[in-house]
């Protein structure tokens, strides 16, 4: 039998936060659980989809208890395979040097990760980024503020998630 895709889902503040785990880990991750967003990953990985709740338990969990403030490193296995080996590079140097309430500039990543790629490309790399929140593109930051996000709504929702690991202060309205 080849491989497949199985999907799950975990409500947040930010929306119904969405996994795509292959036989090797967390392909994928999106902002919004809807058919057509479950349709572009699973033909972007050329595989089948499989009802496979139980090989997407650890990620729901561990998505939950990131959301509700209780995790801090996520530990579930990732499957790299939408990434390109640049990107790959750079990405991988994210998730081992930059932990939960730390931030990182794009001109900082491009040099942690020696691949000599301009600030601005590592901007368009985080955009590109396919396992987000999991691979901690919101922890990557302009010089001089938070630059751009391309998840959820935007850079609405990298505010939230920095102030949810305490690197920025809470609104007064905040709510949890």
């Amino acid at each position: 039998m080849g491989q497949t895709v199985a999907f799950g889902s975990v409500p947040t503040k930010l929306g119904d936060v969405l996994a795509a785990v292959t036989e090797e880990g967390v392909a994928a991750t999106h902002f919004h659980d809807e058919p057509r967003v479950r349709a572009r990953i699973a033909g972007r990985l050329g595989l089948a989809v499989a009802d496979d709740p139980d090989r997407t338990a650890d990620v729901r969990a561990e998505l939950a208890a990131y959301f509700s403030g209780e995790l801090r490193e996520f530990g579930v296995p990732i499957d790299w395979r939408l990434t390109s080996p640049l990107q790959r590079q750079v990405l991988r140097t994210l998730f081992a040097t930059v932990p939960y309430g730390k931030v990182v500039t794009y001109g900082e990543l491009s040099a942690r990760s020696g691949t000599g790629v301009p600030a601005r490309g590592i901007g368009s790399i985080m955009g590109g980024n396919p396992i987000p929140v999991i691979v901690p593109c919101h922890r990557v930051v302009a010089g001089n503020g938070l630059g751009g996000f391309s998840g959820g709504d935007g850079v609405e929702s990298k505010r939230w998630l920095l102030t949810l690991e305490g690197h920025l202060p809470p609104p007064l309205d905040w709510d949890m």
